[in-house]
């Protein structure tokens, strides 16, 4: 039986610790939010993200909202993760009609992680209870990045980014370039256009603020937040009165 310190935290392993010395203190990370609603001024999931990983020391190298499309949501993914070595996607996690996001992720994994999405569950669950079950987070390696998908509220990112990838993020990092998947270099300066492979013509890079949207969105589009299910599980903040 293992006895936990009184403050309820539990040590790292040896073998943890020389893989956090061995990890980059600064990561090549991509954020994607899926939503038909949000925009830059109210992505506030994709905000707190970019912050927090800016404040950790990280390279944000591109950040773009798409809408809840299969097409538009895979073209994104196989575009940054050949940019990034950590992908960060928020939205489209719940089970209404819409929520397409985790058979997209699902469909370009290499190598599952499927203790993310448990982890990310057991933590809602002291939260919000048995509602936890309606997220299906998820997460994996994919090509040679890491691809971590989580529901779009920004109560669900918070814990995922606190709780589990904050401490973490790096030791990912680590452990795609140890098991033979090299780190992605070669990421556009920022403001300028990236097409290829996968990615609709148009689309662009970071803007000086550190946006960018899908042609789509670059045309227009109504202000607010995506559907699903509870504070962690994708629900629309709107509805919850938040």
């Amino acid at each position: 039986m293992t006895l936990l310190p009184p403050d309820g935290t539990r040590p790292d392993s040896a073998s943890s610790q020389e893989h956090r010395a061995a990890a980059p203190a600064s990561v090549r990370v991509a954020v994607i939010t899926v939503s038909d609603t949000r925009q830059e001024a109210t992505d506030q999931s994709g905000a707190y993200l970019h912050r927090e990983l800016l404040a950790a020391g990280h390279q944000v190298v591109a950040r773009r909202i798409v809408r809840d499309d299969a097409v538009e949501i895979r073209s994104a993914l196989v575009a940054l993760t050949r940019e990034a070595t950590v992908v960060l996607v928020t939205g489209g996690t719940g089970v209404t009609g819409r929520d397409v996001t985790v058979p997209v992720v699902e469909s370009l994994l290499t190598k599952p992680m499927p203790g993310f999405g448990e982890l990310f569950r057991m933590l809602s669950y002291a939260q919000v209870g048995g509602a936890a079950m309606f997220s299906r987070a998820t997460a994996g390696l994919v090509r040679g990045a890491a691809v971590f998908s989580m529901p779009g509220s920004l109560n669900a990112v918070q814990t995922a980014w606190e709780q589990i990838l904050k401490d973490q993020i790096g030791h990912v990092a680590h452990e795609v370039q140890r098991h033979g998947q090299p780190l992605t270099t070669g990421v556009p300066p920022v403001g300028s256009t990236t097409t290829g492979a996968g990615m609709a013509p148009g689309t662009v890079g970071l803007s000086p603020t550190g946006f960018s949207a899908s042609p789509e969105r670059q045309a227009g589009g109504t202000p607010g937040a995506s559907g699903g299910l509870g504070r962690h599980t994708g629900a629309d903040d709107r509805e919850r009165g938040r």
